[in-house]
């Protein structure tokens, strides 16, 4: 067995106490071009949500603004009474007001108010993971983390995660407060984010990497070289993209979204794939973007 196979692990602490399983799944597929309205039927995508958790899946990855509000409440619709798991993390701090037009809102009213309003369309007294979609520029960070830390204070909210942001931001806000998970874009072509990558490892932070596929980037030319490794497991190149994250880090945990019950099996799969250490050193030879 390769080092690589020996090192893999598929579960990680969140917050170094609530066990998932790394590869989770993601909602925003559930809804409609620019994540705004329905993508197929209400029906259809219960049907996806509730195979992800039969699959296996315990880390159930959302937004309060995919639909706007409609991600929520098909998670609920499908889920709930969530029991002991899956484990829901959700965002807040961004308001929709078209498929292409996005507010940064991050002013403890706002927050708190956002919150309050997943915690009633998720149905539960207490959100496990409470993610900041994006840092508002125009409040100070303590402000804007203060008002989560209260939100866990008062037990509506069990961990704070941020989504998009520098090495620097991420070690300013470690020393205001405890923090869970960071989730940037990061994949085979976009490695960008690979000091916030570093920080995560050394904290003991959940990395939940979006866009895990490069947005279907990966199944196109531009990956051609995935080929050879993908036709030796007998696995997709999209199987490969998301192994390879598994493989890259301890602490990532992509969460592929898709309305398809095809494809969930397939995203699901690459989590039996064991990549060698030769497989591993051709894939981070690929140039990232």
């Amino acid at each position: 067995m390769s080092d690589a196979s020996r090192a893999f692990d598929d579960s990680f602490l969140l917050g170094g106490e609530l066990p998932v399983r790394r590869l989770g799944f993601g909602t925003a597929q559930l809804t409609g071009p620019g994540y705004w309205g329905p993508r197929g039927t209400r029906q259809d995508a219960v049907a996806v949500l509730r195979q992800a958790v039969e699959c296996g899946v315990t880390l159930i990855d959302t937004a309060d603004n995919y639909g706007p509000e409609l991600a929520e409440e098909l998670v609920a619709e499908a889920l709930h009474p969530y029991r002991d798991g899956p484990v829901i993390a959700t965002k807040g701090g961004v308001v929709r007001t078209s498929d292409s037009a996005w507010h940064i809102a991050g002013r403890p009213e706002q927050l708190r108010a956002m919150c309050e309003a997943s915690l009633r369309r998720l149905r539960t007294e207490r959100i496990d993971l409470y993610q900041l979609h994006r840092l508002d520029p125009d409040v100070p960070l303590a402000e804007q983390l203060g008002t989560l830390d209260a939100l866990r204070q008062e037990g509506k909210i069990r961990f704070i995660g941020l989504d998009t942001l520098t090495a620097g931001q991420l070690q300013e806000a470690l020393s205001l407060t405890g923090i869970a998970s960071v989730q940037n874009r990061f994949n085979l072509l976009d490695r960008s984010s690979d000091a916030v990558l570093r920080l995560c490892e050394t904290h003991g932070l959940a990395f939940l990497p979006w866009f895990p596929l490069a947005n279907g980037a990966l199944t196109g030319e531009s990956a051609a070289a995935l080929s050879g490794i993908a036709e030796r497991h007998g696995a997709t190149r999209g199987q490969i993209a998301l192994a390879w994250l598994l493989h890259r880090s301890p602490v990532l945990c992509p969460t592929p979204g898709t309305g398809s019950p095809v494809h969930l099996a397939e995203n699901l799969g690459a989590a039996a794939i064991r990549l060698s250490t030769e497989d591993m050193s051709r894939l981070e030879a690929l140039a990232p973007a």
